[in-house]
């Protein structure tokens, strides 16, 4: 069986919806661009590319896999669209790495893309007029007791599952502005990210290059002012400040089978060690995130010990919090750069962001093993491991 290497691991800068710097660029350039730097960096070419897997959650259609791939130089690259919502882009890469693993394709390039400020807006006819209203199809069937609130499926209901208090996400919340901060203080994100030029509400040009999610100054002290989302459940414990950002970004990496990379000189970045992907009930939604980890590492072969850094994205401060209570989790290992609190959650494209981060940071360190886990809306989780060789 041929193993899976990553070649490349780019992003764009993770932009706040609708007031940020993206506010006027679509999904197809930033695609554009994260599909093309991650081939330029794999050290292949175009003909060496079978094919285009992206994340495009919420999108509303098209492919955006395949404008990307013709509009970057690759039309040979069919393109595949996938859907998994928070975790869409963690199984694009998935699905890249099964295929190379199986034997049927040699190098694919793999990520996601969120335009949360320009996506189209599904429109439905009413039954029995001519009227219409927009919305986004349900992920499962709505109840009186659940429907797509994740402020509830996600934050609260896996808050009061594990027992954490609104004081303990708070500052989970604080703790990650502050590490992303600290992090572009110190130009951890540099050798990921690429550039967007774009243009501003003003018409005028500019050139975005830096997240702008994370706020400095956040502390526990301002984030327990903030009231909470749902003032009319008795100690609701979720904020705006302890949720994830509404964002856009793209990221991209190039998966490839290790006998063509090795045969044409090219330096392999990680291993593409295991995935899984898991359902549970829509209410226990951010549960997801934590019942995929000993899927994906019994898959591995591993164990919680083995790894050396963890990624579990922070769709609400409770879910990351909760993986570590339960599965013993060493905090100061778990999104040691921030995350969806601060860095934000751009959510087609957050967990090849998260694999992207986590490739950059084990080769500074020389090596190891790192799992991305996540939870996703409608009631599943998803993860990857991966691991650079020592350096």
């Amino acid at each position: 069986m041929s193993e899976a290497v990553i070649l490349s691991a780019v992003r764009t800068p993770i932009g706040v919806a609708f007031r940020g710097s993206l506010v006027t660029t679509p999904a197809e350039p930033l695609a554009e661009l994260v599909v093309t730097e991650a081939l330029e960096l794999s050290g292949l070419t175009a003909d060496d590319v079978d094919d285009i897997v992206l994340a495009e959650s919420m999108y509303g259609g098209g492919d955006l896999a395949r404008h990307a791939a013709v509009a970057a130089g690759m039309p040979r690259g069919p393109g595949q669209a996938v859907n998994r919502h928070c975790a869409a882009s963690l199984t694009a890469i998935a699905n890249a790495a099964g295929s190379i693993r199986a034997g049927m394709d040699k190098v694919v390039i793999a990520g996601g893309v969120q335009s949360t400020s320009l996506m189209p807006q599904l429109t439905w006819r009413v039954p029995g007029t001519q009227d219409t209203t927009q919305a986004m199809p349900p992920t499962f069937p709505h109840t009186d007791s659940v429907n797509d609130d994740v402020t509830i499926n996600v934050g609260w209901n896996t808050a009061q599952e594990v027992g954490l208090s609104r004081e303990e996400v708070d500052a989970w919340a604080a703790r990650s502005h502050q590490r992303a901060v600290d992090a572009i203080d110190a130009g951890t994100f540099d050798d990921e990210i690429v550039p967007v030029q774009v243009t501003g509400l003003d018409g005028q040009p500019f050139t975005f290059s830096t997240d702008e999610g994370p706020r400095r100054g956040s502390s526990v002290e301002k984030l327990a002012t903030l009231k909470p989302l749902h003032p009319e459940i008795d100690g609701f414990s979720v904020t705006a400040g302890n949720a994830r950002g509404v964002n856009g970004a793209a990221p991209a990496l190039a998966p490839a089978d290790a006998d063509v990379a090795a045969a044409q000189g090219v330096t392999a970045l990680a291993t593409v060690g295991a995935w899984a992907s898991v359902g549970v009930e829509p209410a226990r939604t951010g549960m997801g995130a934590i019942e995929v980890i000993p899927v994906v590492l019994d898959r591995a072969g591993l164990t919680v010990a083995d790894v050396d850094l963890w990624e579990i994205n922070e769709a609400f401060a409770s879910v990351p919090l909760a993986a570590c209570r339960v599965l013993d989790i060493d905090e100061d290992k778990v999104n040691i750069f921030g995350s969806g609190c601060s860095l934000g959650h751009p959510v087609a494209a957050s967990g090849a962001r998260m694999i992207t981060t986590l490739t950059h940071e084990l080769r500074r360190r020389g090596g190891g093993i790192g799992v991305a886990a996540m939870c996703a809306g409608g009631g599943q989780g998803g993860a990857v491991v991966i691991e650079v060789p020592a350096l």
